[in-house]
Parts: C-alpha cells; structure tokens; sequence
C-alpha cells in the first residue's frame, strides 16, 4: 500500500501535513488539513486506516509543540494532569467505539456547538487577551478532569473541533489567556491522540511508514507554528482560532448537509 505511492502523492502529503502541523500548533485544527488529503492520497484505504494514520502523523507534531511551549510558559500542572489523562482514558474508550456508533448523528449537534463557540469569541474581543483565573484551585481541576474526558471520548469517537472546544474551556471557564491555553491543550491533544492510536494499531489500522514519514513533515510545520505563535502571543492565537473554528464549521456544514 505504502509502496503505490506515487512521488507526486507523496510530496502532497508531506506538504499538507507540514502547514497541518503549522496551524495545529498555534490553535488546532490540523486535522482540517491533514485528514482530507489523506483521504484524497489513499483513496482505496478504508477509512479507519486514514484516521489511524493521520493520529500517528500528528501526535509527532502535537508533542513537539507541546515542548516548545513548555519551555516558555508554565501552566499548572495539577490543571494539566487532571485534564490529560482523563482525556486519554475517553479518547481510547472513543476511539473502540467508533466502529459500533453512527457519527452521522453527531454533525448537527457539532455543528451548533462549533457555531457558538466562534459568535462566543468573536462578541468578546478581549476574551483571553490576559490570564484571570476562574474558581478555586479545587474546582477548576474538577472541570479539567470532566471536560478532558468528555472532550477526550469525543475526540476518539469523531474528532472535529476537539482543538476549538478545549480552547473554549480553557479561556471562557477556566480563565486562562489564549496563549497558555493553547499550550495545555497541546498536551490533552496529545494524550488524546497516544489513547487513539493505541486503539487504532490493536486493531492494526496504522500504516506505520507513512505515518512516521508524515510525522516528520508534521514536526517541522509545529517547529514553526510553535515559535510564531509564542512570539505573537494571544492576540495571534485568538485570531488563528476564530479562523480555525470557521473553517471547521463550514468543514462539517458541508459534509452534514452533504448527507441529508
């Protein structure tokens, strides 16, 4: 399979999944990206392959985002911890259910939520602009362990707009500034993504070689997403997730009311 590839394929796919990386590591949504020009390169692959290749690919670049942001900003860890494992648990339980749930179902309820996300942001302009933690240090870890494992689970099960809902509870209940909230999710996103392709390679729905080719591609776009985003801080991030977010809903209007 992995040897059919032809050079041009091949270059496309490393190209998409470079700027995939890119985007991803400033706000989400790389999947946007990597995911359909996967589907379009392998078109004879079942799908459950494509997404299991695709996790492989962007758990590389998550990862390597996730480290660069560390490095310059600090976010509790208790709140880290206490929303990325529960993530990984909920991603992997997603991700063994996916074959026996019909998604279909779930675009409308997505779509909604995805809509009022971006109006949400888009009427706060000065949402997350600077950090003011909400609740106590207590409380705000229980919304962490309960928003990881439901967004984690939906993560699993489906996937679009898991980067724009963590973002939003991160900034809109939690009280931290885009900046930082984009480095915790980096780090759900990876547990999320390691649950996933857990799931994926039991069931050996992985084409390994490619993944980690792409993997490589995937780094090199985060690298530089990375270092753009912490030097433009929030306001380039809020900008990028807007975008993003957008992009998403027309992304899951069209395939919602392709299917009507």
């Amino acid at each position: 399979m992995f040897a059919d590839l032809t050079l041009t394929t091949a270059l496309f796919l490393l190209c998409a999944s470079f700027f995939a990386g890119f985007v991803d590591s400033i706000a989400g949504g790389g999947g946007l990206i990597q995911l359909p020009a996967l589907l379009i390169g392998l078109p004879k692959t079942e799908t459950v392959t494509v997404l299991g290749t695709n996790k492989l690919a962007s758990v590389f670049g998550t990862t390597t985002a996730a480290a660069l942001y560390r490095r310059q900003i600090k976010p509790d860890p208790k709140v880290l911890l206490a929303m990325a494992i529960p993530a990984f648990i909920g991603s992997a339980t997603g991700a063994s259910l996916a074959s026996h749930i019909p998604t279909k179902s779930m675009r409308p309820i997505v779509l909604v939520l995805l809509i009022v996300v971006a109006i949400y942001t888009w009427l706060k302009p000065d949402l997350g602009k600077i950090e003011l933690l909400r609740h106590h240090s207590s409380r705000r870890i229980q919304i962490s362990i309960i928003a990881g494992l439901v967004i984690g689970f939906y993560d699993g099960i489906f996937g679009p707009g898991t980067g724009s809902f963590l973002m939003l509870i991160l900034v809109a209940s939690l009280g931290y500034a885009f900046i930082t909230a984009s480095a915790i999710a980096k780090v759900v996103n990876v547990s999320t993504n390691i649950g996933a392709i857990m799931i994926f390679g039991l069931h050996g729905a992985i084409i390994f070689k490619l993944g980690l080719i792409l993997g490589a591609a995937n780094v090199s776009g985060a690298i530089l997403g990375s270092r753009l985003a912490i030097r433009g801080g929030s306001t380039l991030v809020r900008k990028v997730f807007l975008l993003v977010t957008v992009a998403l809903i027309i992304k899951v209007g069209i395939d919602t009311f392709a299917t009507l």
